[in-house]
């Protein structure tokens, strides 16, 4: 069954949160969503190298020579029919087609987090 959302809050400076028909309530950060960006380019598809970003991952402590590395920003975001979203960043990608169903799947609330651990 399809992911159909019902209601979409979006934040350019915070994230989204999506309400889901049949209760489920999802928030994404927005260093997330652009760490799990689904484009060719960020997931390695046709056989090319990932580009994964890794802005959610927490910094190094101690380093004190650790790059300055700007927050992720939406800069736009638009529907794509009525089974996804595209999102613009400030870092200028924006090839990602966040569909209903994938941002569904990325859901990281306490429920589906442990949905996705291995049973003993």
């Amino acid at each position: 069954m399809p992911a159909i959302p019902e209601h979409i809050a979006i934040s350019k400076s915070k994230g989204v949160k999506i309400d889901w028909a049949g209760g489920h309530h999802s928030e994404y950060s927005l260093a997330y969503l652009r760490d799990e960006c689904p484009c060719a380019t960020c997931t390695g598809g046709h056989g090319t190298e990932p580009q994964k970003t890794d802005y959610s991952k927490p910094q190094a402590a101690g380093n004190p020579f650790q790059m300055y590395k700007p927050a992720p920003k939406m800069v736009s975001v638009e529907p794509v029919g009525n089974y996804a979203i595209r999102i613009a960043w400030n870092d200028g990608h924006n090839s990602g087609i966040y569909s209903y169903d994938y941002l569904r799947e990325l859901c990281q609330c306490v429920e589906c987090k442990a949905a996705l651990k291995p049973h003993a």
